[in-house]
């Protein structure tokens, strides 16, 4: 896996455990975890591009 993509995978990984973190300690928040799942979206779009 490139830098790049290596990178954002662990920023997504990272952002998952503290919006988990987030939502534990002050309760669930929808734009959370649609940040969350966009970043998702971003980090498998560029680990695809990269890939081919």
């Amino acid at each position: 896996m490139p830098g790049a993509a290596k990178g954002m995978a662990v920023t997504t990984v990272v952002a998952l455990v503290v919006a988990t973190a987030y939502s534990v300690a002050l309760g669930g928040n929808g734009w959370v975890w649609f940040a969350w799942v966009v970043l998702g979206l971003v980090t498998l779009g560029l680990v695809s591009a990269e890939g081919s």
